[in-house]
């Protein structure tokens, strides 16, 4: 007879009281019963009503986890697979625990011409994976690609597949699917028609019962990068089961490479907490670091093999030729950007004279104390240009002042109805609104502004939204030179500082990743276990 390892549950109530009559000799000796028996013994237990520490379910669905194991093939190799049954190969035991799995989605049945070649290979390699990231830069055509990975997966399950993106780009993604003949329908309610493609903003998940859907798309998925984000909890238990998943953003990791598990999570890969285990470290060398500040690093063997592994389910790519494809007609304008900094002659709470910000609070205050002269600045930098601005702001009271100062300027704020939004975008795009206001969590992801080439904005910490802000317009197809004029106060120069870092840090990602991604594409899948293994026979 063969034993069960019961160390695990020995000091658990019910449990400990069954598995000491499965001794048969009390406590101080192990002679473990086999399977079967203490299966038996366990779920006359659960009927009973013994839920001394646990409930009966959980103790009768350990029961029926060790039956299993006991009918199974004499073979003991499978004792450490409790729980799957007998019969469980080796090399598939093995190729369970492995982080970097294969493919689990199938050929292409629809490959359309009007794809580039490099966006023929990612949607390609995308359906293929199954369960895929893209992350591209701004301008690359990821919409298109979105689009036929969506219709792929219509045509081969016959079911509807969800396109989730940010407020006021669903619009968007259907006039691209009109463009390219494929139907994509807006929903807001839930209420489907059929099998098809959907799509709808991350806002209005909840209408929708994730049973119906075969494929997601997830665009812009940096809004999930939050691990502790409504949007990411409600996305990625939305997705769990689905079996065709694709997320695609330029911004995948913003602020710090562990907010990449939030993507893998969504997709079935590690879970943060295992990504954050076995690949990074902190300076209390815990996983659930006490101080809110703790830097996450990586550990000294793992930063080649953590990019080895992203590489496994995500590619990322700046410009064609990252995979070997021609650049042609995909090369950017320049970018012009101009620093203006605002003199500030008010005195800070506490102080005794008028000195720059320091502190994130004073930053702050200083803010507030020089809109009116902020937004003067940037009234002098739209005036006069005879050309269409994007205005960039951060407060309700910027905006509002900026639209009261500049002529014929509109604003998109939080207040404002979703379907007015949608107009005022549309209006802007097409030339009819001359001077746009906003803020970058409104109208800074998936827009497409080619059709402005310049910007005001004034600076903040965030990386994400400056770098989403300032590819509206400066962005593949782009035509003409795209001018950028920050507007900042002298306190705010540590701002500045903090952003070209988190720049850097981002240019450092893609190149790694870029270099690891040529090494991941020759890398196959190949185990030869040919040799006969043998159990000791003390075991």
């Amino acid at each position: 007879m063969w034993g069960v390892d019961c160390a695990p549950v020995k000091k658990r109530g019910v449990l400990r009281k069954v598995l000491d009559q499965a001794k048969g000799q009390g406590r101080d000796g192990w002679q473990c019963v086999g399977a079967g028996e203490a299966a038996e013994r366990l779920e006359r237990t659960a009927a009973g009503g013994d839920r001394t520490a646990t409930s009966g379910a959980s103790v009768a669905g350990i029961a029926r986890a060790w039956r299993g194991v006991g009918e199974g093939a004499d073979d003991r190799a499978g004792l450490g697979d409790v729980g799957r049954g007998a019969g469980v190969k080796y090399e598939e035991f093995i190729a369970s625990k492995s982080q970097i799995g294969g493919n689990r989605g199938f050929a292409p049945l629809f490959m359309p011409s009007f794809l580039f070649d490099f966006q023929s290979h990612l949607t390609d390699w995308a359906l293929r994976k199954g369960a895929a990231a893209l992350f591209e830069d701004c301008g690359m055509g990821k919409t298109a690609q979105q689009i036929v990975w969506a219709e792929n997966v219509l045509r081969h399950t016959n079911k509807p597949v969800l396109i989730l993106t940010p407020l006021a780009v669903s619009h968007q993604t259907v006039r691209e699917g009109e463009k390219f003949g494929v139907d994509v329908r807006r929903c807001k309610d839930g209420k489907l028609t059929g099998p098809g493609i959907y799509v709808a903003n991350y806002e209005r998940l909840h209408y929708f019962d994730r049973h119906q859907f075969d494929g997601v798309v997830c665009d812009e998925s940096s809004a999930i990068k939050t691990f502790e984000g409504e949007t990411q909890k409600a996305v990625t238990e939305f997705m769990r089961e689905i079996p065709y998943r694709l997320l695609c953003t330029a911004t995948a990791a913003p602020n710090d490479y562990i907010e990449l598990g939030t993507s893998a999570e969504a997709l079935g890969e590690l879970g943060r907490m295992d990504m954050v285990s076995m690949f990074f470290k902190n300076d209390e060398n815990s996983n659930h670091p006490i101080w809110w500040g703790a830097r996450w690093r990586f550990k000294a063997h793992a930063e080649m093999n953590f990019w080895r592994w992203v590489c496994s389910w995500a590619r990322c790519v700046r410009k064609p030729s990252d995979l070997g494809f021609d650049d042609g007609g995909f090369n950017l304008p320049p970018l012009i950007l101009n620093q203006t900094v605002v003199q500030n002659e008010a005195v800070l709470g506490g102080r005794l004279f008028a000195v720059p910000a320091v502190t994130l609070a004073e930053q702050r205050e200083e803010r507030k104390i020089t809109i009116k002269d902020r937004c003067e600045m940037v009234q002098s930098k739209v005036i006069g240009t005879g050309k269409q601005s994007l205005i960039w702001c951060h407060l309700n009271a910027e905006g509002d002042l900026l639209e009261k100062i500049i002529p014929g300027a509109r604003q998109v704020s939080g207040k404002t109805k979703d379907e007015e939004k949608e107009e005022l975008f549309r209006a802007f795009q097409s030339g009819q609104i001359k001077d746009l206001i906003t803020k970058p969590e409104i109208g800074g992801f998936g827009l497409n502004f080619q059709n402005c080439d310049h910007m005001t904005m004034f600076p903040s910490h965030s990386f994400e939204q400056y770098y989403q802000a300032v590819r509206r317009c400066w962005r593949f197809g782009q035509k003409n030179p795209v001018t950028v004029d920050i507007i900042t106060t002298e306190g705010e120069s540590g701002v500045l500082q903090n952003m070209q870092r988190k720049s850097e840090a981002a240019d450092k990602m893609f190149s790694i990743i870029v270099k690891e991604m040529g090494n991941a594409m020759r890398i196959e899948r190949a185990h030869n276990r040919n040799k006969k293994m043998e159990i000791p026979t003390w075991l």
